[in-house]
């Protein structure tokens, strides 16, 4: 099983920094869906941050140059400012493991979602561009879920191409949220606090990969066996 997993990931990874160093405009345009997706994922984990902690959401808005901007009320103003990238990271890497490692949840974070997004969109709406795309990328993961049995290697793409995105332009997506922390935070200046949160998403992205490509238990060992069958044998 981890030797399938390896090959698919290598696959995935071959695809993804082929499309992004190689593929020129082309390569952008197919990535360019997955740039919009990181980009939701990071507006959605600062909702997420404002919700659990007793704050409200106003809007997300997705901007057609991979941009965004969480609007939110209340709760706790680091938590959510960090839910952005850490939440992003979080998340790319939820969705990696799910389709590396648990084919029977696959269809459900498919539609888990699918269905945050059409949320997202309707609930939260900020602009024509943001719900269309939100609801044009859920209709293609209902597809993917209901009508193909590609869930695995759509959930892996997903989730490792959001983490390396993450991870690539950590200096450039979070710096609004970085400035804004080190303001709160002032014991460290931004700078600094931009390579704590690299070092976490690393880690997290390392840890992931243990589990990944941890020996299941439900996973049967090979043993080498000396036994013949004796059909010389009396009965």
């Amino acid at each position: 099983m981890r030797s399938n997993i390896l090959i698919r990931m290598i696959l995935i990874l071959a695809i993804y920094f082929g499309l992004r160093y190689f593929g020129g405009e082309w390569g952008y345009k197919i990535l360019y869906p997955v740039i919009l997706l990181v980009t939701y994922l990071h507006e959605f984990g600062h909702a997420f941050g404002a919700l659990i902690t007793g704050g409200h959401v106003e809007d997300i808005m997705i901007n057609s140059d991979g941009s965004g901007l969480t609007r939110t009320i209340g709760g706790n103003a680091p938590i959510i400012l960090m839910g952005g990238y850490l939440g992003s990271a979080i998340f790319g890497n939820l969705l990696f493991l799910i389709g590396a490692r648990f084919k029977r949840m696959v269809n459900p974070m498919l539609l888990i979602l699918a269905v945050s997004m059409m949320f997202s969109s309707v609930f939260w709406f900020s602009s024509m561009f943001s719900s269309g795309f939100l609801i044009a990328f859920s209709l293609f993961l209902l597809f993917i879920a209901l009508r193909t049995n590609f869930g695995r290697e759509v959930l892996m793409f997903l989730g490792l191409a959001c983490i390396l995105y993450i991870i690539q332009d950590f200096n450039v997506g979070p710096s609004s949220d970085l400035a804004k922390y080190a303001e709160i935070m002032k014991v460290l200046p931004a700078d600094v606090w931009m390579y704590i949160w690299l070092v976490v998403a690393l880690i997290l992205f390392v840890w992931n990969l243990r589990i990944v490509f941890k020996q299941s238990k439900r996973e049967p060992a090979i043993y080498e066996s000396e036994d013949f069958l004796d059909l010389d044998a009396t009965t």
